[in-house]
């Protein structure tokens, strides 16, 4: 599994305080990866796309937060550079803004997301409880 975790150089997100935590209920285990990264895309200026090839991983799972900022932008990268991805469309959140409440910024990614097709490679949703990993 690999793991991104989003930090700043100071305040929220600072690398190593609580907020910068991976959520409860998630268990890293050993041979599991953790990526920092500092912007929206999980691949810019991070070495994911790298693991990704060297573990001859082929398909994406996404979930995470924001899911206008984190999600949205990770995934069209993901699709750009030739992933599919699974999104958890129950695993991924946002804190809203002034115009739309958070349901609603969720429920619109589900939808989009899934309605790109000009990249090749398509975006899925899933419940987290529908998930199901092949085993090799």
């Amino acid at each position: 599994m690999i793991f991104i975790q989003h930090e700043s150089t100071g305040g929220y997100l600072e690398f190593e305080t609580r907020e910068w935590q991976l959520a409860q209920g998630l268990e890293v285990v050993p041979g599991d990866v953790r990526v920092r990264k500092s912007t929206p895309d999980a691949f810019l200026l991070t070495e994911l796309e790298a693991l990704l090839q060297a573990r001859e991983i082929g398909e994406l799972i996404v979930c995470g937060m924001h899911s206008e900022f984190c999600v949205d932008t990770t995934t069209r990268r993901a699709l750009a550079l030739g992933y599919p991805v699974v999104l958890i469309e129950d695993g991924h959140t946002s804190e809203g803004n002034a115009f739309v409440s958070a349901p609603q910024v969720i429920a619109h990614h589900n939808v989009t997301l899934a309605a790109i097709t000009s990249f090749g490679p398509r975006v899925r949703t899933v419940t987290a409880a529908a998930l199901q990993f092949e085993t090799p």
